[in-house]
């Protein structure tokens, strides 16, 4: 029988970072499935789609075909065809996929390659709803977090890392948006499994969360 690990939470929380080397420590698969979401993000912003056509969003994420591939241990987002790994992470594309990500069809077109993967494989998967809505039965469950300020500001350093010119408060105004937007969305909305585990990295180093969620998944 296969390990599911389920990890949710709010925008920049480091949930995939996290998730990321907690799989590579315990030899799981690790699936991204916020990269997923920002893929179709990605797509519908390239071909001009409102974002608030549902019935556009519908019709054209079928046209989309979304898959996650590992190539010497490293992670590839496949739309398409396209390696679009470093494309999807721009704040425009999370917003969009934010966005996307509202729409049942969306999400029911990714929910069945997500559980067919965890159902056959030992996995790490990070999202907003997988303790609640994709893996209900994944254990351990944890409900990872960060203040609004600390969020803003790992974004922040991580987008001047890269060259990309920022404005800290615009970011914070866009994560406090996101919060409310994922949380009160009315399909799967984002919320602490009643069985989740709370961690609260305001104060932790990427180490400690990681093992404090690898003490977890041993226990």
């Amino acid at each position: 029988m296969s390990i599911n690990v389920a990890i949710d939470g709010p925008a920049g929380a480091g949930k995939s970072t996290i998730a990321r080397r907690v799989a590579a420590e315990k030899g799981f698969i690790y699936v991204d499935t916020g990269a997923m979401f920002r893929a179709i993000g990605l797509y519908m912003l390239r071909n001009g789609i409102d974002l608030e056509d549902k019935e556009a969003l519908e019709r054209e994420c079928q046209k989309a075909e979304v898959t996650i591939c590992y190539k010497d241990g490293e992670q590839n987002v496949i739309l398409n065809g396209e390696n679009v790994s470093g494309l999807i992470r721009t704040p425009e594309v999370g917003d969009a996929a934010s966005k996307v990500s509202v729409n049942g069809v969306v999400r029911e077109r990714l929910l069945y390659l997500q559980r067919e993967l965890a159902s056959t494989s030992d996995v790490v998967m990070d999202g907003r709803d997988i303790g609640t809505v994709v893996l209900p039965n994944a254990k351990p469950k944890i409900y990872l977090t960060a203040s609004v300020e600390v969020r803003a500001m790992r974004r922040f350093k991580e987008l001047q890392e890269k060259g990309q010119e920022a404005v800290l408060e615009e970011i914070q105004e866009q994560i406090r948006e996101r919060d409310d937007r994922d949380m009160h969305r009315d399909i799967a909305p984002l919320k602490q499994a009643e069985d989740a585990v709370l961690v609260d990295t305001s104060d932790m180093t990427i180490e400690e969360a990681c093992a404090a969620i690898l003490k977890l998944i041993e226990s």
